[in-house]
């Protein structure tokens, strides 16, 4: 604890209908970290969350947008940390281990810890909800390397570099998956801490479909893999097209050979069009990696721009 003692450290808990849970969250992370402050950011909540986080002693800031990612985007616009420890407003993560993440960022110059949710109760992290997990977090470490098992968790702590260069596109749950691919794009350093995950109280429900969101999530996987990594993307464009055109192209040239005549000739124009596209998609790739390096090395300039955390003497 004496590693955070000069850090200003700022608890967010992105909320929306928690009133179940929002007071035992600020007074969990208020014994836990008692230099920290603890923000509570009110997502259109119809409840009492409002008036209990402030009762409780947090600070509360309002978002309208209606979404995870927008609460997000403005948690690391408005407030101002050397080290951000986001968790979810179900009270389903430990608080006790919030400590530990912190020193480890400080301890070894992380830009992100997150922590690995790990639970024996069936309740608390379903069978759907982790099949989805697994299947979601493999498809980004195939396409943007293996550094996380826990893609989705809602317990992280961040730098202050990490979170004054993060964009933040997404609007909904799909942030979390933006919140990885961000920190795997810019090579940062990052780190894994298990940590328990509880089942929320009776009464309380979750706010993640399994399904919708979960397509919502892949769909982001897919943008993301076309913005950030376009020659690959474009490059399975053109093999695709190219198979396709060979597959009507060949009949063809065996008739050709044959015969000497062409007699299904709007199979063949197809097959042209086809290799076009496929050509196409290649110079699209070509074109787009070039633009998205410059990019993110303007990226890596403004993460640099931010001195990384660093133990502080007293």
């Amino acid at each position: 604890m004496n590693k955070l003692i000069n850090q200003s450290i700022a608890i967010l808990v992105p909320c929306y209908n928690e009133e179940l849970t929002v007071a035992a969250i600020v007074r969990d992370f208020n014994a836990c970290l008692p230099q920290a402050v603890v923000y509570v950011f009110d997502n259109n909540s119809k409840d009492a969350t409002v008036r209990l986080a402030r009762e409780a002693g947090a600070v509360v800031r309002s978002v309208p947008l209606q979404g995870k990612g927008n609460v997000i985007r403005r948690m690391f616009a408005d407030v101002d940390a050397d080290i951000y420890i986001m968790v979810d407003g179900d009270n389903t993560y430990d608080a006790s281990v919030a400590p530990r993440l912190a020193e480890k960022l400080v301890d070894e110059g992380l830009d992100m810890v997150v922590g690995t949710r790990v639970s024996t109760e069936q309740e608390a992290y379903r069978f759907g909800h982790r099949f989805g997990n697994r299947m979601l977090t493999g498809s980004v470490a195939a396409v943007f390397g293996n550094t996380f098992t826990d893609m989705l968790s809602g317990y992280r702590v961040f730098s202050r570099r990490y979170a004054k260069s993060f964009a933040a596109h997404s609007a909904g749950f799909e942030t979390e998956t933006e919140l990885t691919v961000h920190a795997l794009e810019l090579r940062m350093p990052v780190a894994e801490v298990e940590t328990i995950y509880r089942s929320r109280p009776e009464g309380s429900v979750s706010k993640l479909n399994t399904y919708r969101d979960g397509i919502r999530i892949l769909w982001t996987i897919i943008k993301l893999f076309k913005t950030e990594k376009p020659l690959a993307f474009f490059s399975l464009a053109f093999f695709a097209f190219m198979l396709a055109a060979l597959g009507f192209a060949l009949p063809l040239l065996q008739t050709y050979l044959d015969t000497g005549l062409v007699p299904r000739l709007p199979t063949a124009i197809l097959s042209v069009a086809l290799s076009l596209f496929g050509v196409i998609s290649l110079n699209c790739g070509l074109i787009l990696d070039t633009v998205t390096k410059g990019r993110i090395e303007q990226k890596r300039f403004a993460y640099l721009a931010i001195s990384g955390p660093r133990v502080k003497n007293a």
